[in-house]
Formats: structure tokens, C-alpha cells, sequence
């Protein structure tokens, strides 16, 4: 599944692994921030979603926060900067 494909999903949660004050400088509009040092304590609340997207501000934490969930047996998807997410939640909002 793409991103693009995951965010078209009804369902769909975004997953912002930045840490708070990062988040709070900007982000994806209805995403929600756990950052990826936090994972371990969230799962629970994580399994509760269907589908979900990961970013962060390069990529590199959201790859980090992809293969420890996926480690989980939890499915995501690394969307990687939450910039790119943004626009593409943006272009399917039209």
C-alpha cells in the first residue's frame, strides 16, 4: 500500500514520531504525535488503528519507528518527512 493509498483510507491515522516540540513547530493536520522514544509504551493505543502512516521530519525515525512496529507485528507504512505526507494528504483533499 502506498501513502497515497493509506491516507484515502477511511480509517487511516498518521503517527508523527517527532519529538513534542518538534511537533508543535508543525504538522500534518489531524495527525498525532508520539514520538518514536514513546513507541514502547504506546503500543496498546497503536494496535487500535488499521492503517497508519509514520513521519517524521527526514525519514529516518519513521523508517526507525516502521521497523521496530513491524518487529511488533504491528502494520505501518513510513510516509517519511511529514512535510511530503502533508502534501500528499493535501492533493487528496483537493
Amino acid at each position: 500500500m502506498t501513502v497515497e493509498q493509506a491516507l484515502a483510507e477511511k480509517d487511516s491515522i498518521i503517527i508523527d514520531v517527532r519529538t513534542y516540540e518538534e511537533f508543535e513547530g508543525g504538522n500534518v493536520a489531524g495527525s498525532i504525535n508520539i514520538p518514536v522514544s514513546d513507541l514502547p509504551n504506546k503500543l496498546n493505543d497503536i494496535k487500535q488503528y488499521k492503517t497508519i502512516v509514520l513521519c517524521c521530519a527526514s525519514g529516518m525515525r519513521s523508517q526507525m519507528a516502521f521497523n521496530y512496529l513491524n518487529n511488533q507485528d504491528i502494520e505501518s507504512i513510513d510516509g517519511g518527512s511529514w512535510l511530503n505526507v502533508n502534501n500528499i494528504k493535501n492533493n487528496l483533499n483537493g
